[in-house]
């Protein structure tokens, strides 16, 4: 009797002990997948961490920052280039009621060369300030004392760059081109004349527009005052349409 309640006993002992067992096993299966999903919940925050640092204090206080081992950003043309890095001898000045330049030194005592090809060639741009100290500086250029003898020498190259600002598809280069070129017929006069056919062809395009028919026509007027009988012929072979102010 006390061997069959031994034994009885020792069997109620091993299913408790494997009941526990069973439990251990399974607790440290659940804590086992624990550490491992913890693992992996670290890793993958560490590398959100890495990936996106805590902002710092002085971020806030410094959001447009400059990193000085990044890529700066680059110039749009050659003239903003020059001009931000001071090779334009004249700064923009804003008034209550107009802006103007300030020259640097007397624009008498500037060389023509390059200076005022530079402002030409600027003359092609879209964007304040460039477009005004372009104009401005290039008509208040051709105004100094012994402009002509500066001036006549670089048409050969000045004539190139004041093509491409006629040809340009922006109208209001295309207007800043024709006052440029109308200033530069004043101060040069017939010298002009053996450069004038490479750029009436422009003209003559624009002419069938409305809106640039009467500024051109103005225009050729001032180009024939300026240049004398020779300037009438050419222009007259180039655009036969138009009327001299002579008739």
């Amino acid at each position: 009797m006390q061997k069959s309640e031994s034994h009885g006993s020792l069997q109620m002992r091993n299913r408790v002990t494997g009941t526990c067992e069973k439990r251990t096993s399974s607790g440290s299966q659940v804590k086992h997948r624990s550490v491992i999903h913890q693992n992996k919940s670290s890793s993958t925050n560490s590398t959100n961490f890495a990936k996106k640092p805590h902002p710092r204090p002085s971020d806030k206080l410094n959001p447009k920052t400059i990193d000085p081992f990044s890529d700066q950003p680059r110039a749009s043309s050659a003239f903003a280039a020059i001009y931000s890095k001071g090779g334009i001898p004249c700064r923009l000045v804003h008034g209550s009621v107009k802006h103007r330049l300030q020259w640097d030194c007397l624009p008498e005592t500037l060389p023509f060369d390059p200076l005022l090809i530079t402002l030409a060639e600027g003359l092609r741009e879209t964007k304040h300030p460039y477009t005004f100290v372009s104009r401005e500086g290039f008509k208040e250029l051709l105004l100094v004392q012994g402009a002509t003898e500066k001036a006549v020498p670089l048409l050969p190259r000045l004539i190139p760059v004041l093509k491409a600002a006629l040809t340009h598809s922006d109208g209001e280069v295309f207007e800043r081109g024709l006052n440029a070129l109308v200033q530069l017929s004043s101060v040069v006069g017939p010298s002009l004349n053996d450069h004038l056919k490479h750029l009436l062809t422009s003209l003559s395009k624009r002419l069938m527009d409305k809106k640039f028919k009467e500024p051109i026509t103005s225009a050729l007027q001032k180009l024939e005052h300026h240049g004398g009988g020779g300037s009438l012929m050419i222009i007259k072979a180039k655009i036969p349409t138009y009327c001299s102010i002579s008739s």
